[in-house]
């Protein structure tokens, strides 16, 4: 099974790589809390368990490092890539040897990697740093989370896997050019009252989630109602009402996969957002809009 980690965020792709460094290094792996690491997101002291063999482990200060990236077609080729080896990672190896905290170099990325450029990178390593060093690519993190389910597990990686097949393009549309009428200032909702505590129970949405990020959004909804009953607005509609059926099905056939609604939520916003960085200035839309489909019994189940 391959999971698109492209869809990651960076925290959650720094979990995965120390999820697998405390299985092939050992349980000694140390993690690094979020900002500036100074060329490392993680170490591991001692005697490797396995790695890059059983019959000959590292064994000294080993630094990992995580470099992740969202898009889904990229390697370690690229010239971006190869901008960050040699303007941070090689100088951040260096000023960690001057400082005799390294002896071993563990770098992570979800790009692809060819055999060919393999070499030519560790060349690059061993002759500007004289560290020994390793670059695991995407195909040899693919292997390990087959070798060990139970990171997938444990990040919940099966959440990657929902095959959302709508266009999100269509909402990006309808959410461009509703912002440019959204009055930040609303009236309680005239949308029909819902039994929206029977239907949080149906569909497993906590009351925490409920009161505390749609409860907040109810005032904003009649103004996407109006938007979209506006005949000039006809087509974005369609477009909408074309997204609610095949987000619906997807929800329908891929439920079981999901605890809580809460994380379906949570999934297409996700999915949403990386899909069409432009929407990052308007993602409070966003979950404005997934909740409006909530609420108004165009997605989950209502009976």
């Amino acid at each position: 099974m391959k999971y698109p980690l492209e869809n990651l965020t960076d925290t959650e792709f720094e979990s995965l790589t120390a999820l697998i460094c405390s299985e092939i290094l050992g349980t000694g792996t140390v993690v690094f809390s979020v900002g500036k690491d100074g060329g490392k997101d993680a170490r591991f002291n001692g005697k490797a368990n396995s790695f890059p063999s059983k019959s000959e482990p590292w064994n000294g200060k080993i630094i990992i490092q995580a470099k992740h990236t969202q898009r889904p077609d990229a390697s370690c080729s690229d010239s971006d890539f190869q901008s960050i080896l040699k303007k941070s990672v090689i100088p951040a190896i260096n000023k960690l040897k001057d400082n005799s905290e390294i002896d071993n170099y563990l770098l992570f990325t979800n790009r692809k990697l060819s055999g060919i450029q393999d070499t030519k990178i560790e060349d690059i390593f061993d002759e500007k740093t004289e560290i020994e060093n390793r670059l695991i690519g995407l195909e040899t993190m693919e292997l390990w989370l087959k070798q060990y389910p139970f990171i997938a597990k444990t990040l919940n990686l099966n959440k990657l896997l929902l095959p959302l097949s709508f266009d999100e393009n269509d909402l990006k549309e309808i959410i461009n050019s509703f912002s440019k009428i959204h009055n930040k200032k609303g009236d309680l909702p005239k949308i029909p009252k819902r039994d929206i505590e029977k239907k949080n129970e149906l569909n497993n949405l906590s009351k925490g989630y409920f009161d505390n990020a749609i409860k907040k959004n109810l005032i904003y909804l009649d103004q996407i109602r109006d938007f979209l009953m506006n005949p000039i607005n006809s087509e974005y509609l369609n477009q909408y009402e074309n997204t609610i059926d095949d987000i619906n099905e997807e929800i329908i056939i891929h439920r079981n996969e999901f605890d809580k609604f809460d994380l379906i939520f949570n999934y297409l916003y996700k999915f949403i957002i990386e899909n069409n960085l432009e929407l990052k200035s308007n993602r409070s839309l966003v979950r404005l809009f997934l909740h409006y489909m909530y609420y108004n019994c165009d997605i989950g189940i209502n009976e």
